[in-house]
């Protein structure tokens, strides 16, 4: 088997090697950056929606109080508020979904299903989470969501939770004596919830990953073709021509040329002895003959 082509299986072992192992790391790293991201994303429209609802309850809830007397506006509500900019933002995010899950709210969309309710209740039974990260099976395959909870801190929206009696008789009107009732202060009602599929990291660190591997690939096989060069030209080719010389001596051509190297190196070295023994072999040859 020629010298070239054990150096390139050789190469070619170390070549897949390499890949597999980076690939490997790269593609968890890629993962989790991505993952990373979408979450970085989901907390700056989380972000966004405690704006508008800091900005509907210290602005806009007082400039409606007179209407209110006469019809329930839920424009001053700060949920509903964060809400609907919320659900006008997904025209432009629209794989991230966010809702406010409340286990007794007034208005009906808000209400938790099964595995908000499970999220709502952690925060219920550890006062000191802020943020609760995890992943979710639904219709549309696996999701990942990311959550905070919405604990009542203002005493003025009692004012309308706290009994059917002490509520405003346009939002009983509006949406009924059965709900958003019984509520305190300091008490987790409910979550603000953004999900988001899985798919979407999982294809961002996708594209990343084939975009890595493929430069990967690029600077393997530039770095063999330069190494097939140099071995070419460092190695086989004295080599292959000192191997010629070696023959010619052995069948007994006196007059072969001397093999001239001007390096140092290994080959030089066995240049050297090379023409050592060539000396030597002629001598005895000529000595034989007389």
């Amino acid at each position: 088997m020629k010298l070239l082509v054990k150096f390139n299986l050789m190469f070619l072992l170390v070549m897949a090697l390499g890949l597999a192992v980076s690939g490997w790391i790269s593609r968890s790293l890629l993962q989790a950056n991505a993952q990373e991201e979408v979450l970085n994303q989901a907390r700056l429209l989380m972000e966004k929606a405690n704006a508008v609802r800091g900005y509907t309850s210290g602005q806009i809830t007082k400039l409606l109080e007179t209407q209110m007397k006469y019809e329930f506006l839920p424009q001053s509500v700060p949920s509903y508020s964060a809400v609907e900019v919320l659900t006008t933002l997904q025209k432009k995010y629209p794989d991230f979904a966010y809702k406010e899950a409340t286990l007794n709210p007034t208005n009906p969309r808000d209400r938790a299903v099964d595995w908000e309710v499970d999220v709502v209740n952690q925060f219920r039974g550890n006062a000191t989470m802020i943020e609760s990260i995890g992943q979710r099976v639904s219709a549309t395959g696996p999701s990942l969501f990311i959550a905070r909870p919405l604990r009542i801190t203002n005493p003025t929206c009692l004012q309308c939770h706290s009994s059917v009696d002490a509520a405003p008789k346009t939002m009983i009107d509006r949406y009924g004596p059965n709900n958003g009732f019984g509520w305190q202060l300091n008490e987790v009602i409910g979550a603000q919830i953004i999900s988001v599929p899985m798919s979407l990291p999982l294809q961002r660190a996708d594209e990343s990953f084939k975009v890595f591997m493929a430069s990967q690939v690029a600077v393997f096989l530039a770095v063999g073709v330069a190494l097939n060069l140099m071995v070419w030209l460092l190695i086989v080719r004295p080599v292959t021509r000192l191997s010629s010389l070696a023959d010619r001596v052995s069948q007994g051509d006196l007059d072969a040329p001397e093999f001239e190297t001007g390096s140092k190196d290994e080959i030089g070295t066995l240049a050297a002895s090379f023409t050592r023994m060539r000396t030597s072999v002629v001598q005895a040859m000529r000595m034989l003959d007389s």
